[in-house]
């Protein structure tokens, strides 16, 4: 009786697929084009600046290339189950973005070579990766495959190189023709509700973009709706349902039943924008809106990010406990990306607002003060160590995939609307961006944020132009002064962009003056903890910076709206810290008579337990808890 359902099920999927492959050639796309155009030049200075040079030197640059290209190698297509291809697709993108910001010669020369190696690899039949032909598209396969695909478009994009074009297209035909050998589903590829092999959709969609081939468009749609057939992972239909909630606890934690999976979930939603860009289906995008906040509903802790054992687990109410393999680095950058593409397309601030919790908190925390290591996980009470080597590689996914994030963001600080200059971040630097009338428009910031709330903006403009310039008030600034050549104006509202439509002229200034109060939040936990944040950073008690023990019950000594004084502080243990405040709490009582308010230091998330010795620290305060409420 079973086999018997089984065969049904298989012939009505078989079915579906053709029919949808019917209706695809009828499909007329409706391409939607993003709300931004990113920069066309930047230059960060100050603190991030340094990052952004210290990740490029020592991890983007410092990849002994070849160690990647080695598992494609036809002697080396023995594998069965690991993921070594993902690694030179991983690394090559980050430096991809690391080459958009900083395009130096001698990276656009370590780009060059790594393409022509890894084109060297393909075989006759357009296959690029290293499983045994009898184990293809099973286990990591068809992931590997869609990492050196972005790569190769990425290259293509920087470079117009048709060979690139070309290999990720041959890559994409194998991969189609394989399938329809087999049994046409991809679902039933790889593990997690294949999840992690149709994530392959946003290559796909953006070889549809260049290449225009309707084969493309009928393999992404073919594979979205297979997400929606019983095997599938329902990405659409369950896009209201807690991404924790969706499938029953599967036996295999990292098996094909796995419906969690935080990483390759979002990798798909990634895919299915994709798609929406092409067709404007608005079912699309309402799926990823919906996702999206029930993940920043759910699952996102006060750092900007998640997910434990790396999958969904309801852990925003639960992110003051201690919890097993916490906030996997991919899992961020992945976030990190996804909620950039809803920016892009929509303009709406709670994304921008989002993007920088995570950039600033749970993305910077896990990168080293040089650049050159990335933790896999980073608790918000415990210790902050490396992750240890995957699949012989000599890095892991983390490391590969980290500077992935941190180059995500710098072209996306300032961009062009049809409308004018959207500013969603804020960082010392020049940027150089198109105004409506495609002119060059340079903008500069000079501050020290988010060390400093204020922010000066100036103009550099060849001709006036009436345009609108949107600058983000981010939603925890609840008290905010924007100027314009000295003159303040009025309806700035948190959360929203404040938007100033006038004819602007070289040397035109907006300031700005962020409110950078300390404000205590509170966990959303049967457990009585809070934290403190100011601006967008969390801060965080170190083991480093002295008494009181980072284990004694503080609490803080705050007004009635929940704000805390913060002093600022030197640095006096020698390690690199980014920030450092002062502020009072009230320490446990352990006799009858009380006490007094001490000073405790704290410093940024991003730095503690970052220093020569792996610290432990702590974001999250225990409460103590009295019967009469006191």
């Amino acid at each position: 009786m079973r086999k018997t359902t089984a065969k049904v099920c298989a012939s009505l999927c078989l079915l579906f697929i053709f029919c949808t492959n019917i209706l695809a050639q009828h499909i007329k796309p409706q391409p939607v084009a993003d709300a931004l155009t990113p920069a066309v030049t930047v230059h960060l200075n100050g603190y991030l600046g340094t990052r952004l040079q210290e990740a490029i030197d020592n991890r983007v640059m410092a990849q002994d290339v070849q160690r990647l290209i080695t598992p494609f190698k036809p002697e080396n297509r023995t594998e069965t189950r690991q993921w070594q291809s993902e690694f030179w697709g991983k690394w090559f993108t980050s430096a991809v973005l690391a080459y958009r910001y900083s395009p130096t010669e001698k990276l656009r020369r370590i780009l060059d070579n790594a393409v022509t190696s890894l084109l060297a690899t393909q075989t006759p039949d357009g296959y690029i990766g290293n499983y045994a032909p009898e184990h293809r598209l099973e286990e990591w396969d068809i992931w590997g495959s869609k990492y050196c695909m972005l790569g190769l478009l990425a290259y293509y994009d920087i470079t117009y190189d048709k060979k690139s074009l070309t290999c990720a297209a041959k890559i994409a035909d194998n991969l189609i023709s394989e399938i329809k050998k087999r049994d046409g589903l991809i679902i039933n590829k790889g593990n997690h509700k294949g999840m992690a092999a149709s994530s392959v959709l946003e290559p796909i969609c953006l070889l549809y973009n260049r290449t225009h081939n309707k084969k493309y468009l009928e393999f992404a749609l073919e594979i979205v709706r297979q997400w929606e057939t019983p095997q599938g992972p329902q990405l659409i239909s369950k896009a209201k349902v807690n991404v924790a909630e969706r499938f029953p606890r599967p036996k295999n934690w990292y098996g094909p039943e796995q419906g969690q999976k935080a990483y390759e979930m979002m990798s798909c939603y990634e895919g299915l924008l994709e798609l929406y860009r092409i067709t404007g289906n608005e079912t699309y995008k309402k799926a990823v809106e919906d996702v999206w906040q029930n993940i920043r509903d759910t699952e996102i802790n006060i750092a900007g990010s998640g997910a434990a054992t790396e999958t969904w687990f309801g852990g925003r109410a639960l992110q003051s406990q201690p919890i097993n393999h916490y906030q996997e680095t991919c899992v961020t950058v992945t976030w990190l990306k996804l909620t950039g593409q809803l920016l892009r397309l929509t303009c709406e601030a709670k994304y921008a607002d989002e993007a920088e919790r995570t950039y600033y908190n749970a993305l910077l925390a896990a990168n080293s003060a040089h650049g050159t290591t990335w933790a896999k996980y980073t608790p918000l009470n415990g210790q902050r160590l490396p992750g240890s080597e995957q699949c012989g590689m000599g890095l892991n996914c983390c490391e590969a995939s980290g500077p992935r994030g941190l180059f995500n963001l710098p072209l996306r600080f300032v961009e062009s609307t049809k409308a004018g200059i959207q500013v969603n971040y804020f960082a010392d630097g020049e940027y150089v961006v198109s105004t409506p009338k495609m002119r060059p428009l340079e903008l500069t910031q000079r501050t020290t944020y988010p060390k400093d709330g204020a922010i000066n903006f100036t103009f550099k403009l060849n001709k006036p132009e009436e345009m609108e310039i949107a600058i983000r008030i981010p939603e925890w600034s609840k008290e905010t002064i924007v100027k314009i050549n000295g003159s303040a104006i009025d309806g700035v509202t948190p959360g929203t962009y404040a938007k100033i439509k006038r004819l602007w002229k070289q040397g035109d200034q907006i300031t700005l003056e962020l409110d950078m109060r300390g404000r205590i939040i509170k966990a959303a936990s049967p457990y009585r903890s809070i934290a403190i944040m100011r601006g967008p950073i969390v801060l965080t008690r170190d083991a480093r910076l002295g008494a009181p023990a980072i284990e004694a019950v503080l609490t803080p000594v705050a007004d009635s709206d929940g704000y805390i004084k913060l002093t600022e502080a030197t640095n006096s243990i020698g390690d690199d810290i980014w920030l450092l405040y002062k502020a009072d709490f009230m320490p446990e009582s352990y006799t009858e008579t009380g006490t007094k308010p001490v000073s405790v230091t704290l410093c940024d998330y991003a730095s503690a337990g970052n220093g020569s010795n792996k610290s432990f620290f702590k974001v999250w305060n225990a409460q103590d808890i009295s019967p009469s409420g006191e």
